[in-house]
């Protein structure tokens, strides 16, 4: 039979063919005819079906030899097909999540995260980086990594400050270049207050059908059990966690206390050689930008410990976006959800048991000190610290000194 004639019978058969054959089959079909064809046969089947003559060849050594086929009820080999991006390019995700983090917006409440950059941006960057990526490949790397789309959502937080932004880059940049020094990035917040006794919780967890818990028809506080409030530190570099549970007011002396519970007990060990510690925190509460007894407790540590401490406050109305609120908040009260808080222990072990797929580990301790309220700070007092605003926005962005 002539070349032509060849070409033009296989051509009518994987024609009648191709509509029942899979992968593994048509490679194997087309290996038995170049086989039955003879010399030239693989470029001859090559051209009537279009099939890559690799394609062909990989069939003709899979007949020739049974341990290189495909397992039953496999098509390819295991390891087979084409390697997922990540597996090609290790550097795609480092590259996806320095192109989001300073953009990275969070609901406290949930683990999902979301950012502003559109998917399309997103991949035309990361290709002028040098990781060629379709738009659709970083839309299913942004699901792989947690993220999801968000539609506007009204929020009671005010109006957006106008340096809102570039206080965000300022603070990202700030952190990147204190972990390249391996010098300790906290994000710190005070979780909101519980009831500890026998209450209802919010959310379900799993018990024996019509066996739920049963908690107080009301929450009226228990004056002897009262509330906690539990201060939290986020180490950014280590994923890890550390919460101390004051029973008492939630002031500055306690926001710093809890700082320094977590240098003495994590801190120092984790960073043996560090002469500097940045802070990032909200605008409001017990760590607030005007906050003087803050500023004056945390020149007492810097005392104490001989670091730099470097403090960066989010804007006005964004605090939910500091770091621990989605990093470690988040997963704690993933983890309490459906419980009561019937006492103290019981909230330091549900904390200190808080685990997530990323590595997080939670420490948690009680903290039984009384807390002055109501304490000022003279104009004296603010004059003797070592304390030097940044040349961006200096009343958020400072550093405290030791003093000599």
């Amino acid at each position: 039979m002539s070349r032509e004639a060849s070409i033009e019978s296989i051509k009518e058969k994987y024609t009648d063919l191709s509509g029942v054959l899979n992968e593994r089959s048509r490679r194997y079909w087309a290996a038995t005819e170049a086989r039955a064809v003879g010399s030239g046969g693989i470029t001859i089947v090559s051209v009537a079906t279009g099939l890559a003559r690799n394609t062909i060849r990989a069939g003709l050594a899979e007949l020739a030899d049974p341990e290189q086929r495909a397992p039953a009820g496999r098509i390819r080999k295991i390891g087979g097909g084409r390697k997922k991006l990540v597996e090609q390019d290790s550097g795609l995700i480092p590259a996806l999540n320095s192109l989001i983090e300073p953009t990275e917006r969070g609901d406290p409440e949930s683990s999902l995260r979301w950012t502003t950059k559109s998917t399309t941006h997103l991949a035309d960057e990361l290709t002028k980086e040098g990781h060629p990526v379709s738009q659709r490949a970083v839309c299913e790397l942004l699901h792989e990594q947690h993220y999801s789309l968000q539609s506007n959502r009204k929020t009671e937080e005010g109006t957006d400050h106008p340096d809102r932004d570039a206080q965000f880059r300022f603070i990202s940049e700030s952190a990147k270049a204190m972990q390249t020094k391996n010098q300790p990035v906290i994000s710190v917040d005070t979780k909101k207050k519980e009831l500890i006794g026998n209450y209802k919780n919010t959310g379900r967890e799993w018990r024996k059908t019509g066996n739920p818990r049963h908690v107080n028809m009301h929450d009226f506080m228990n004056k002897e059990l009262g509330k906690v409030a539990p201060y939290g530190i986020y180490d950014l570099s280590k994923n890890e966690g550390w919460v101390n549970v004051g029973i008492d007011h939630d002031t500055a002396s306690f926001a710093v206390e809890s700082i320094r519970r977590w240098w003495t007990r994590l801190g120092m060990t984790r960073y043996e050689h560090a002469t500097e510690l940045m802070i990032t925190a909200d605008c409001g509460g017990s760590n607030a930008y005007r906050n003087r007894l803050w500023k004056v407790e945390l020149q007492k540590l810097a005392d104490e410990t001989g670091l730099t401490i470097h403090v960066r406050h989010f804007p006005p109305g964004t605090s939910k976006w500091n770091k621990i609120e989605h990093r470690l908040f988040s997963f704690i009260s993933r983890n309490w959800r459906g419980r009561p808080l019937i006492d103290r222990a019981t909230v330091v072990n549900l904390i200190a048991n808080t685990t997530t797929t990323t590595g997080l580990i939670v420490q948690a301790m009680l903290d039984e000190n009384q807390y002055e309220t109501g304490r000022k700070i003279s104009n004296g007092e603010m004059a003797e610290l070592n304390l030097i605003p940044e040349s961006f926005h200096g009343e958020w962005n400072y550093r405290i000194e030791p003093k000599k």
